[in-house]
């Protein structure tokens, strides 16, 4: 907001420059915030592109983008997904996310299964306060 909002930047600055962003998520989010609908996204990329888009949804403060990237990700929970979901849970503040993804660990089989994945390495050194919630969560 600053970069747009700067009367020095502002005048002759035909540019503002978005760091930590894809352009594609960038060009996904614009096409949100001017239609209210995501852009078409193949199967094949959608947790992908739900993950990111979340990420700038939270850094912009568009809720309603960030309410629909949780719904999405919630629907495509999997062994080599959990993980890493409940990181972004926690990072960024989604509830339903992280209850999704405990939900998916409640079982000792499945948090043997996912804690055997990279995402698992990625949310013990990102998140490490939620390995208590976790052994906690799963049932016997």
């Amino acid at each position: 907001m600053a970069d747009l909002s700067d009367p020095v930047k502002g005048k002759g600055a035909p540019r503002v420059r978005i760091d930590n962003m894809e352009a594609k998520v960038f060009k996904a989010m614009l096409h949100f915030i001017y239609t209210d609908t995501l852009p078409e996204i193949g199967e094949e990329e959608i947790v992908e592109m739900a993950q990111h888009l979340l990420v700038a949804a939270d850094r912009f403060n568009i809720e309603r983008l960030k309410w629909i990237c949780e719904e999405i990700l919630c629907k495509h929970i999997r062994k080599d997904t959990a993980a890493t979901m409940l990181a972004l849970a926690e990072q960024r503040g989604c509830d339903g996310l992280r209850d999704a993804c405990l939900k998916f660990f409640s079982s000792l089989d499945m948090l043997k299964a996912v804690v055997a994945t990279d995402g698992f390495t990625h949310l013990r050194s990102s998140c490490p306060s939620i390995l208590e919630v976790l052994v906690t969560n799963v049932a016997p």
